[in-house]
C-alpha cells in the first residue's frame, strides 16, 4: 500500500512539473523564440513620398503588439527588396530597437506621428545587441533590408503614408505628390 501511494504522489508530482513547464496561454511564450508562432497584421501597403516627391510602394508586415514588437524580423533569412515590417507605437514614444536573433542586416526608419521620417540608421547588423534609439518621439518604425533606404533614397523630412499616421493614400493625395514633384524645382529631381 505504501508503494502504491508513494508511486501515485512521484506520478503526481512529475505531471504537475511536466504541466507547469507548459505555457498555460498564449502570453506565457517567449515571442522571440525561434519556434514561436507570431501571426503579424498586414502586408499593408506603406507609401513613402520623399521630398522631391518621388513614391515608393512597400509591402508591409504590422507589427502592434508587444509580442509582435518583441518578435520582429527575428529569424528571417532574407527582407525582400519592397518589403519590410511596420511597427506601430500608440501612444509614440521613444523607440530603442536591437538585433538579436535577427539574422540579416536591416536598416531602420523612425517615423513620428505625421508620418514624417526622423532618423534613418543603415546597415543595422545582424545579432548586435547594441540599443538602436530613436532620439526622437515615434509613432512607427519601419524595417527594410539592408540598403533599401539608401536605394531609395530616403532622407530625414521625407512623408510615410499609412493609416498609422493618419495620412494613408487616397487618390487625392497621390495627385498632391505628383503635382509637389513637378513644381520640384529641376535640380532636386
Amino acid at each position: 500500500m505504501r508503494t502504491l501511494i508513494f508511486s501515485s504522489l512521484l506520478a503526481l508530482g512529475v505531471a504537475a512539473a511536466a504541466m507547469a513547464q507548459e505555457p498555460s496561454s498564449q502570453s506565457d511564450i517567449d515571442p522571440t523564440a525561434q519556434d514561436a508562432m507570431i501571426d503579424f497584421g498586414g502586408p499593408e501597403e506603406v507609401v513613402i513620398v520623399t521630398t522631391d516627391g518621388t513614391r515608393h510602394v512597400i509591402q508591409a508586415e504590422i507589427a502592434t503588439t508587444p509580442a509582435q514588437k518583441q518578435r520582429g524580423l527575428m529569424w528571417r533569412e532574407t527582407v525582400e527588396p519592397g518589403t519590410g515590417m511596420l511597427f506601430q507605437y500608440s501612444p509614440p514614444e521613444s523607440a530603442s530597437m536591437w538585433m538579436r536573433n535577427t539574422l540579416v542586416d536591416l536598416d531602420l526608419v523612425f517615423i513620428d506621428s505625421n508620418g514624417s521620417v526622423v532618423k534613418i540608421i543603415a546597415f543595422a547588423q545582424s545579432e548586435s545587441l547594441r540599443s538602436l534609439g530613436s532620439d526622437a518621439t515615434v509613432a512607427g518604425v519601419l524595417e527594410l533590408g539592408a540598403g533599401q533606404a539608401i536605394a531609395l533614397g530616403l532622407r530625414p523630412g521625407d512623408t510615410v503614408r499609412h493609416a498609422i499616421f493618419g495620412n494613408e493614400t487616397t487618390p487625392a493625395t497621390v495627385a498632391d505628390d505628383e503635382a509637389a514633384a513637378e513644381e520640384a524645382p529641376a535640380d532636386a529631381q
